[in-house]
């Protein structure tokens, strides 16, 4: 993948396959992967269905190839390092607090362009300077490290702490418990 480019298929095998580029999809996709009613194959099936709107094309053979370009995709053609990093993002509860700091950077509502390419959504997350978001994802990476908060940052986590501690995935069964 060529960063000068945004991808609107996937090269699988000899045959390209149409994707699914808008942001809100690849949302989806990370939602579902952070599912934790779904096993690891669970969330394969459905970044495949969600991403690929011809993924039943794809010849069940070059299914693992599928899942590692679309990965490829997601991860904006940047390679990870593969060291484990504690998680401080969560983009559905993170939700109210990322859109307005990407609206910011864009100049304009995202929102009101769902097949917005995520290839340029993410550029736009990435240019997210200080505000609010920057705060949080900062306090969150201190505890995280198990660094001590200066007075600031206490103050600030005392007041915040319903949008800076990470919740936990619900499963269906705590679900039904509450209900």
């Amino acid at each position: 993948m060529n960063a000068y480019d945004l991808p609107t298929s996937l090269t699988i095998g000899e045959g390209d396959y149409p994707i699914r580029y808008g942001w809100r999809g690849v949302l989806d996709i990370l939602a579902a992967c952070a599912d934790p009613e779904l096993d690891e194959q669970g969330k394969a099936f459905c970044m495949l269905a969600i991403l690929f709107p011809n993924w039943r094309e794809i010849p069940s053979e070059k299914l693992p190839e599928a899942c590692e370009k679309a990965c490829a995709f997601i991860d904006c053609g940047q390679k990870d390092d593969g060291k484990p990093k504690p998680k401080m993002i969560d983009w559905e509860q993170d939700a109210s607090i990322i859109i307005p700091e990407i609206n910011k950077v864009a100049g304009r509502e995202v929102r009101l362009d769902p097949d917005l390419h995520w290839w340029t959504f993410f550029g736009w997350f990435m240019g997210i300077g200080d505000g609010l978001l920057a705060s949080v994802l900062h306090v969150r990476q201190k505890k995280a490290k198990g660094k001590k908060l200066e007075k600031w940052e206490q103050d600030f986590y005392n007041a915040n702490k319903a949008i800076v501690d990470m919740k936990a995935p619900e499963t269906e069964e705590v679900r039904r418990e509450k209900e």
